[in-house]
């Protein structure tokens, strides 16, 4: 017989994670949590009013797919994808083992830890971790373990790989940053039980659609300068040609009548000749947004850039700022 005072933890476990709502678990370069009021401004009232599908080809850290889920109650199915085997992998063992993660991540956190006032012991750990990672040889867990305290430990969230598929991202500068978050990786794995989660190329989601679907597209963005690239989330590079083969995908999605959002740079922000996206897209809504980038060694560097928001249906439009 369960003694009471187990009874009532999982009671109030489950209570908390009733209301707890699900946040992005890593810190991502290019994260959209600062464009949710200007895509929520851009939803299509005829898809999100009645029961709809939300498709989100390029997953990242999730930022949209979360708020959706706590605010579209109408939402029937979510699909969830990206190239990355890594996030993804991470993704399913927080949706399937959660407290099995949890485990795994306590330990790495009071290691770490317990380092704090040795900088040199702080980067040898970091730098064993990032070389256990690229072997790709520990099991599902503890891989996705190890995925989550590089991106809390390394620069600026960011996650880039080498031709050869290895993580390279230096260690940045945290004093005692949190590794485990262990009532947001619960939550998390709560609402992802409403979602199929997929890994592969962004046109493999087009079967999950149903008749009232959207898609949210947030691909690795074209860079602004040849210094600027941060995109290489995989081995493979998302260059001009995928941003064209993304565009066509796109038309296809319109001939099935399938409502899209796309995020993107602002290449013409950097260069007013440049009209890359205005040219591709030219038959499509496009809006120029203000968003914060905080990627640069140098702080000067940082600041608030146009995004674009790009739909295939009408919207009220939004402020332009190009």
């Amino acid at each position: 017989m369960l003694d009471l005072r187990i009874l009532m933890n999982i009671q109030e476990t489950s209570s908390k994670l009733q209301t707890k709502i699900a946040r992005p678990f890593l810190k991502w370069a290019g994260g959209k949590t600062q464009l949710i009021s200007s895509i929520e401004n851009s939803l299509p009232h005829e898809v999100i009013n009645k029961k709809f599908t939300y498709i989100e080809p390029f997953v990242g850290s999730g930022a949209i797919l979360f708020w959706m889920l706590s605010n579209f109650p109408k939402m029937q199915k979510a699909v969830i994808n990206d190239i990355n085997a890594d996030l993804i992998n991470t993704y399913k063992v927080i949706s399937a083992k959660p407290t099995e993660l949890i485990s795994v991540l306590e330990q790495i956190q009071k290691e770490y830890h317990g380092l704090k006032s040795n900088e040199e012991k702080e980067k040898e750990y970091y730098y064993s971790k990032r070389e256990l990672y690229n072997t790709r040889q520990t099991e599902k867990s503890t891989q996705a373990a190890l995925f989550i305290f590089l991106n809390r430990v390394c620069f600026n969230g960011l996650y880039r790989v080498n031709r050869s598929n290895l993580f390279n991202v230096p260690k940045g500068r945290y004093i005692n940053p949190t590794i485990c978050d262990k009532e947001n990786i619960l939550a998390v794995s709560n609402v992802l039980q409403k979602v199929e989660i997929l890994n592969g190329d962004f046109e493999q989601t087009l079967p999950e659609a149903t008749k009232n679907s959207i898609f949210y597209f947030d691909p690795p963005y074209k860079p602004l300068s040849n210094t600027s690239s941060f995109n290489s989330y995989a081995k493979d590079e998302f260059n001009d040609a995928e941003q064209i083969r993304l565009r066509n995908f796109c038309s296809k999605l319109e001939l099935k009548g399938h409502k899209r959002i796309l995020s993107n740079s602002d290449v013409k922000g950097k260069d007013k000749d440049d009209n890359f996206f205005d040219d591709l897209f030219v038959d499509y809504n496009i809006s120029r947004v203000r968003a914060r980038r905080s990627i640069n060694a140098n702080a000067d560097k940082r600041g608030e850039l146009n995004e674009l928001l790009i739909t295939n249906y009408n919207t009220e439009r939004l402020l332009s700022l190009a």
